[in-house]
């Protein structure tokens, strides 16, 4: 059996919520478990009994009790989660109001500023305020075309008071990425910045926001954050400053609206590859346990700590994110690049501000190491506890960097889930051992499991992860979808009752989990299924390589494996680095995992929230057509990969 890398201590495990809670089980139903998959077991076996817990436990603030905590439990989807049930999220979020620090904001040009829970409290009544007097009312979609700054989260607060539906998009969304997404949810107002800071430039975005309210028909108001120096005072009526609607419309006290547990909260947005995004819509009480579980039983957040996660608006962590205010803790927000002016500006602020809860993207720790940044020199991270991971799959050879370089005695969690869920279906837990490579446990209250290409259960095994059960954090549906056909295509048609998310894994014997990437990017080279990450672990671990992509080229009846790479500056592909790439992969894999062909290219093409896209590169690859690149932060790289010789 593998050596942990870290395993907690038996006091550690004993003060945890998660010990707390599991105690409160079994003395609530005369229970006994013997360790965490027990408990996992018991509560997919017990859905009712373990929701319902977890609403008492977490203090979930209800309007109004349910009269069931599930009914029709065996669709998939149709399921219906606290029934009778009302509740407001806003109001959940904003259960504290001192003088503790709610909202830590620093800008990449050193800007700071602290807002305290009373001061978080009142701004939003102020917001809410003025929305109400704007004509939002419940229901209504209210837009944020932001950065990650405390007014983001005062906004979508204010909306959620109401009962109104919030959905962002991150500044570095181009003007046709923005309208694919809030064209389609006909939003009354818009938030927009008039400007952001990133790798050391001043972006405008004043003439976007403007187009924005003259192109989308539904906008009737426009109010202006002023991130980065204050504008002019507009002209038009219909226009607005942050700043002078938040003195207009003073005030210290919330209306916050009651509203159903499956009220929509949040529209969230596919990735938008393969077509125009594809709006997700998800339910307020759903979001709102589920994160709490999360964060208390798999985090263990507590009113002392210090929560960072490197996000913009435009991503799921950022709504995962704020939903810690829920617990009273104190939410570092950055906007910036995460390398100005240098590698170690992450670390310098998580210094200066003690964080305790560090979170960010597997991309970020593997370009870390391969700047050579070695924080457990240079700083101190005393109160660092926990650093969490997702994006895309974190290598061993990560695993091994953090702990070596970083800080030893923490618990490094990867984690596993999605927009689709708002949330996650594998991530951490305080009170297990970390393994190098491994997700280290399924979620709580989530059925998930790995099935084979019969459809059957596996496990140590790579197959299609699904969760079998319906869950709280299960999407309403999507944004104009009358009759549920997107929806149902998009999880549902694969394996007809179960939740297909798409992702390649195997269940470990750990009973933690690998993540292979996307199914639907799965090679498979003579008949043999190949999850493309594999492949990126032995190649990106090597020096001369910064990053890759690898696609299957349909070849001569059968499909060969393509690699691109991207070299350190100055370097260039030759047979002595083609040798040192197929023999890591040949050595540490199979043989069928060795590339057919190796290119250099200059960029690999990403979405906007940093994600490669190897579907997208395929298809140039084959000359089909890539419906929507104004999905991608640089859709220009996609040229590289066009009529290649090589390929031909």
């Amino acid at each position: 059996m593998t050596t942990p890398l870290w395993q907690p201590t038996l006091q550690q495990i004993e003060q945890s919520q998660l010990f707390a809670f599991q105690k409160l089980l079994e003395s609530k139903y005369a229970v006994k478990f013997s360790n965490y998959d027990a408990l996992h077991t018991w509560s997919v076996e017990n859905p009712h009994k373990f929701w319902e817990s977890c609403a008492q436990f977490c203090e979930v603030e209800f309007s109004s009790p349910a009269t069931a905590t599930l009914q029709r439990a065996e669709l998939m989807p149709g399921a219906r989660w606290f029934k009778g049930a009302e509740l407001n999220f806003a109001e959940n979020l904003l259960r504290y109001r001192d003088d503790e620090p709610a909202i830590v904001s620093r800008l990449e040009n050193g800007q700071r500023s602290v807002l305290t829970y009373t001061e978080l409290h009142d701004q939003v009544a102020s917001l809410s305020c003025a929305l109400r007097a704007l004509g939002v009312n419940k229901g209504d979609r209210i837009a944020g075309f932001l950065p990650n700054v405390a007014e983001t989260v005062i906004a979508m607060l204010a909306t959620t008071s109401i009962g109104a539906i919030w959905s962002s998009c991150s500044p570095d969304f181009g003007k046709q990425g923005v309208m694919d997404r809030f064209e389609q949810i006909e939003p009354k107002v818009l938030f927009a910045c008039n400007g952001y800071y990133y790798n050391g430039k001043t972006i405008n975005c004043t003439a976007i926001a403007k187009h924005l309210l003259s192109e989308i028909a539904s906008l009737e108001t426009l109010v202006i954050v002023p991130a980065i120096i204050t504008p002019d005072t507009p002209h038009e009526t219909n226009i607005h400053l942050w700043p002078e609607l938040i003195r207009e419309h003073a005030c210290t006290e919330i209306t916050f609206t009651p509203l159903p547990f499956d009220h929509p909260l949040y529209i969230l947005y596919s990735s938008g590859t393969t077509g125009v995004p594809k709006c997700i819509v998800h339910s307020a009480g759903g979001t709102l346990i589920q994160h709490l579980k999360e964060h208390k039983l798999h985090c263990d957040l507590r009113r002392d700590d210090v929560f960072f996660y490197f996000t913009t608006c435009g991503w799921m962590m950022w709504n995962w994110l704020v939903s810690g205010l829920a617990n009273g803790c104190t939410l570092v927000l950055y906007d910036g690049s995460p390398f100005y002016p240098d590698a170690n500006c992450m670390w310098d602020m998580a210094n200066a501000e003690n964080i305790s809860v560090f979170g960010t993207s597997a991309k970020y720790l593997s370009a870390l190491e391969k700047s050579g940044c070695k924080p457990v020199n240079s700083h101190n991270l005393d109160n660092l506890r926990l650093i969490l991971s997702t994006g895309s799959p974190l290598s061993p050879e990560s695993f091994a960097y953090v702990y070596k370089d970083v800080k030893q005695d923490l618990c490094l969690s990867s984690i596993s889930g999605g927009t689709d869920i708002v949330s996650c279906f594998a991530l951490g837990n305080c009170c297990l051992p970390v393994y190098a490579g491994e997700l280290q446990c399924l979620g709580l209250g989530l059925d998930v499991d790995v099935f084979d290409e019969q459809n059957v259960s596996v496990v140590q095994i790579k197959g299609e992860l699904v969760c079998r059960q319906p869950f709280p954090s299960m999407p309403i549906g999507f944004w104009n979808d009358p009759d549920q056909s997107k929806y149902l295509n998009a999880y549902f048609n694969q394996i007809p009752g179960v939740w297909a998310h798409g992702d390649y894994a195997e269940i470990t014997q750990h009973k933690g989990m690998v993540i292979y990437g996307r199914s639907d990017a799965v090679l498979n080279p003579g008949g043999v299924r190949i999850g493309t990450a594999e492949i990126y672990r032995q190649v990106e671990k090597l020096d001369s390589i910064l990053e890759s992509i690898c696609i299957g080229q349909q070849w001569r009846d059968d499909v060969r494996v393509i690699l691109f790479v991207v070299l350190r500056s100055g370097l260039t592909l030759n047979d002595r680095v083609e040798q040192e790439i197929r023999s890591s992969i040949r050595t540490h894999t199979t043989p069928r995992h060795v590339p057919a062909i190796i290119l250099q290219v200059t960029e690999i093409p990403k979405t906007i929230s940093g994600k490669i896209v190897e579907l997208a590169v395929r298809k140039v690859v084959h000359n089909q057509i890539v419906s929507n690149t104004d999905a991608l932060a640089n859709p220009d790289a996609l040229e590289q990969f066009r009529n290649l010789p090589e390929l031909q």
